[in-house]
């Protein structure tokens, strides 16, 4: 069947990239949106948008009937699940197929042959792929799993049989653990996915994870497109992705791409898929150092590293497949040119534990213009947007292609250094520095790398900090179009050399800054935004800071008195305490206001009545909104 209006039922940044191949396909699209996604830029992004619920997922985007019905509202002849949420889910499937709408994901049969990590893995067996020795039984008393863990030998992993996103996984370096450890896995991987067996899994202990990129078609044609390493990860989350994958030795390339052929072959697998392999990271590739993990049967986060390499559209491909056509290329014809990297940018603070951050995004972007080629930026969000805290806390991808490795990495630690993303938190500085490691750029990273180098690598450096303020103050105290003595910025002092500084806020403290601070050495120069008259965003290494030059005159107000409580900021109101007609006294706390990752007291001017109050908890405030009045004297 031809497809002429297609179905996203996701959202975000897979949303608007789907969109972006539809539109260059001339096939129309239908958007789904919760509450919390009514303005959201993959709404504005389709050629229509339905609303299918509120804000949690389970409300909204895994409501398989919900979907359904906005399929039929719109006449959509086909739905693309992206990834997450019900991209792996064969009763989903089976659901779309049943309305007679085009499914663009593979059989629900090879979904539910690979779904379960256990069963994946005896299929992968019996195709002769190498699997890493464990229990994968159906027996899950404590004894059964005791004896088990001894039969496969310490160090193991605890793995849920429907995990996913590392979720149900348990390392264990001894037996006097197992029991708890087990029960910790059995209780999350009940939470998360309603069922609570797992298995046990040899462990290796600096483990690689190299996947490969698999596709078919109906006429039982199989294809791969390379592999990708994945192995930046924290907390068994992938961080940055690249591709092919650093020291492939071709025959290694060779043995891994065809067993990944021959499992999908052996499930009839038609569309994306990724068959995912552990790999031993302690002494170079070879033919006896990698396993078969398991198969995501889904498009992957990181497939824009495979299109650069490979110069395809696989969303393109997905449409061909779901449509009954054939795999636009033949083996032979797939070639591999230079390498990719993805960093994930996420709304996210790694200094904190990686928090995740929600709000009012106030600048978003690159420094570089992306051309599509050498430089590509998929994102779902836009300055002024908002991030829900709904969700996962990525907002965009940043894709970059070169000759070599070392020309793309070059390309992306410097685009990194400029990634703007002010008003929520950023990872981009942490990208960055895990990024211009010496490890990484050796390729000599591994699975838990991170997290044996999370203190350095989440750190913001101290000369990122300063040379931002400094770029603030250098810019307030430009000379230029100064038409008198008097007008110059020179820090002129009798008696004493000059002195150039200004008031600047930041980090919720204000403190004198001097310009023209010269930058160390491994320092890249601060990016600096404008965001209101007193408001800047700027951005050294990756790491932005909101810059505030403090109000003289609201000060004054306030230390003389006045009428009026103003956010001094843009931020999310915490609480109020004031109330219409309650009498205060100066310096009470009226609001308490977070933002710039504190909270911050807003206190009553002056003696006084409370006359109105125009702010409530859970409020978002832009910098001057009036809050709280009082009685006029």
């Amino acid at each position: 069947m031809k497809i002429t209006k297609l179905l996203v039922a996701n959202r975000g940044e897979i949303a608007v990239r789907i969109f972006r191949t539809c539109r260059r396909l001339g096939i129309a699209t239908v958007a789904v949106y919760s509450d919390a996604d009514r303005a959201a830029m993959h709404v504005r992004e389709a050629d229509e948008a339905v609303h299918i619920g509120a804000a949690p997922a389970g409300e909204s985007y895994l409501r398989v009937e919900a979907i359904l019905q906005a399929a039929a509202q719109t006449g959509a002849d086909a739905v693309h699940p992206g990834y997450g949420f019900l991209s792996e889910n064969a009763a989903f499937a089976e659901a779309v197929l049943a309305a007679g709408l085009a499914w663009v994901g593979p059989p629900p049969a090879a979904i539910r042959s690979m779904g379960p990590k256990d069963e994946a893995k005896r299929i992968a067996e019996d195709a002769g792929i190498p699997v890493l020795p464990g229990y994968r039984d159906e027996a899950q008393d404590i004894l059964t799993l005791t004896k088990a863990a001894e039969t496969v030998g310490y160090p193991l992993l605890i793995k849920a049989v429907a995990g996913g996103g590392g979720r149900g996984i348990r390392q264990v370096s001894r037996a006097a653990d197992l029991e708890a450890e087990l029960t910790s896995a059995v209780r999350e991987a009940e939470a998360s996915f309603g069922d609570g067996r797992v298995m046990l899994e040899k462990l290796v202990e600096r483990p690689r994870h190299i996947e490969v990129q698999v596709f078919g078609d109906s006429q039982g044609n199989v294809v791969h497109l390379f592999e990708r390493d994945c192995s930046l990860q924290r907390r068994r989350q992938k961080v940055i992705e690249e591709a092919p994958a650093p020291g492939m030795p071709e025959a290694v390339r060779k043995a891994m791409t065809d067993a990944a052929v021959k499992l999908a072959r052996s499930v009839g697998y038609q569309g994306a898929g990724t068959v995912e392999f552990i790999v031993d990271g302690s002494r170079p590739l070879a033919l006896d150092t990698f396993w078969f993990l398991e198969m995501n049967t889904r498009l992957q986060v990181e497939h824009p590293v495979t299109e650069a390499i490979t110069g395809t559209d696989l969303v393109e491909w997905q449409i061909i497949v779901a449509s009954g056509g054939k795999l636009p290329l033949k083996q032979k014809d797939i070639r591999l040119n230079g390498h990719a990297f993805e960093a994930r940018i996420c709304a996210e603070d790694p200094a904190e534990g990686f928090r995740p951050g929600a709000g009012l995004i106030l600048e978003f972007g690159l420094l570089e213009e992306p051309d599509g080629e050498t430089l590509r930026w998929d994102a779902g969000f836009q300055s002024g947007d908002r991030v829900p805290s709904n969700y996962d806390s990525m907002i965009a991808k940043l894709i970059v292609h070169g000759e070599t490795r070392g020309a793309a990495l070059k390309h992306l630690t410097d685009t990194l250094a400029h990634t703007q993303l002010a008003g929520v938190p950023s990872n981009a500085g942490f990208l960055r520095r895990c990024a211009l490691s010496g490890e990484f750029a050796g390729g000599t990273h591994h699975v838990n790398w991170i997290g044996e180098n999370l203190d350095t690598l989440a750190a913001v450096p101290d000369a990122h900090r300063a040379a931002s303020l400094s770029a603030v103050a250098t810019l307030l105290l430009d000379d230029e179009g100064a038409v008198s003595p008097w007008d110059l910025h020179d820090g002129f002092r009798l008696n004493a050399g000059p002195c150039r500084t200004v008031l600047l806020a930041a980090d919720g403290a204000a403190r004198l800054i001097e310009a023209d601070t010269p930058l160390t050495d491994d320092t890249p120069f601060p990016l600096v935004t404008d965001l209101t008259p007193r408001r800047y965003a700027v951005t050294t290494g990756g790491d932005t800071f909101l810059v505030t030059v403090p109000e003289y005159t609201a000060d004054a107000d306030a230390a003389l008195g006045g009428d009026v409580v103003k956010a001094p900021m843009p931020g999310k109101v915490i609480s109020v305490l004031a109330a219409p007609g309650a009498a205060v006294i100066r310096g009470d706390t009226l609001a308490v206001l977070e933002a710039m990752k504190m909270e911050h007291a807003l206190t009553a001017p002056r003696d006084g009545i409370i006359e109105a109050v125009h702010a409530k908890a859970g409020q978002q405030v832009a910098d001057g909104d009036v809050l709280v009045m009082l009685v006029e004297e």
